[in-house]
């Protein structure tokens, strides 16, 4: 028997809206990060965020009488949590150590690679379509990322070290973007027999305990006022754009969210150069030539064109097969 894949609702607004909202909260994210990682170690700083997320989702489930469901799940959607649960911890452990051997912005660029993964999944496995537009906007994506990451490495040709640790940190990253493309496609076809929020609840309590023999939270309560405000601000981030990211994929395609989610990077810079001139002692401004500048903005260029090129923006109709409860 053929498994029935998850089609996206047509509310395509709102689909775009809840993907804006993630792509602005990720591209604030590595900069509490780089704050936090200052103190904190990485499987530390991932079991709180997790802990804390699944608390909130947690509890909030229960109150509506919505945990129920996860007990009537089959066997095939269980091993999909799992699978979901799986590389979305190894995503989030590998981008922190990719984040900390390069920086900030190099990180969100370099990642972009996860949406660019997403939106081929959602055309092989969900029979998601791109026009010749979007394919060309595809290419162009993929060619600033290649101008921004050879610029970047150029720039440290001169030293042997920073040069190795860049590269050692740009194939983590990679390994974090596979990862997370294979969680997104899991939740993806996982909205099919629950919301997200409950998909969430399950994934986040699955890392949480994955990463416990790991983790050191004591190490938490040495933290100072900046410190302890950039960690709960990641915890929050955590809560708001993963439950918005997973909102997103129910009401548009898989190809068109990774789109909008390519936008990053430039977020990402834009926060920098603001929390550089605001609270210098905590953002470093980033040394980024106008070549990379160059490549990001042509990653930009890229996302667009996939983005407003297709079906959803031009009044054609949207899949509308319906989602089972």
């Amino acid at each position: 028997m053929p498994v029935e894949l998850h089609r996206a609702s047509g509310r395509t607004r709102l689909g775009f809206a809840l993907a804006a909202t993630t792509m602005l909260l990720w591209g604030t994210l590595p900069i509490a990060l780089e704050v936090v990682l200052a103190s904190l170690d990485a499987a530390t700083i991932v079991w709180i965020r997790m802990t804390f997320a699944g608390l909130v989702i947690g509890a909030g489930l229960a109150w509506r009488g919505r945990l129920a469901a996860l007990g009537r799940l089959g066997a095939r959607s269980w091993g999909l949590l799992g699978i979901a649960t799986l590389f979305l911890a190894l995503n989030y452990f590998a981008y922190l150590i990719g984040l900390d051997l390069t920086n900030a912005a190099s990180a969100q660029v370099l990642l972009q690679l996860a949406p660019l993964l997403l939106a081929l999944g959602g055309i092989v496995v969900f029979r998601e379509r791109f026009n010749g537009l979007q394919w060309c906007g595809f290419a162009t994506l993929v060619g600033g990322l290649v101008v921004f990451f050879l610029d970047q490495v150029q720039a440290l040709a001169a030293d042997v070290v920073a040069g190795d640790r860049y590269l050692g940190g740009a194939g983590v990253l990679g390994i974090a973007a596979v990862t997370w493309a294979i969680y997104g496609l899991a939740q993806k076809q996982l909205l099919r027999r629950l919301s997200s929020q409950q998909i969430m609840v399950v994934i986040y309590a699955g890392c949480a305990l994955g990463f416990l023999p790991f983790a050191r939270p004591g190490d938490a309560l040495g933290l100072g006022p900046a410190e302890l405000a950039a960690l709960a601000y990641c915890s929050l981030n955590t809560v708001i754009a993963y439950g918005a990211f997973s909102e997103a994929l129910a009401h548009w395609e898989a190809s068109r969210v990774s789109s909008v989610l390519a936008l990053t990077p430039l977020a990402t810079l834009g926060f920098v150069a603001l929390g550089s001139r605001l609270v210098p002692a905590l953002v470093e401004p980033e040394p980024i030539s106008w070549t990379s500048l160059l490549g990001a903005l042509v990653v930009v260029g890229g996302s667009l064109l996939v983005s407003l090129g297709g079906a959803a923006f031009s009044g054609a109709s949207p899949e509308t097969a319906p989602r089972s409860g």
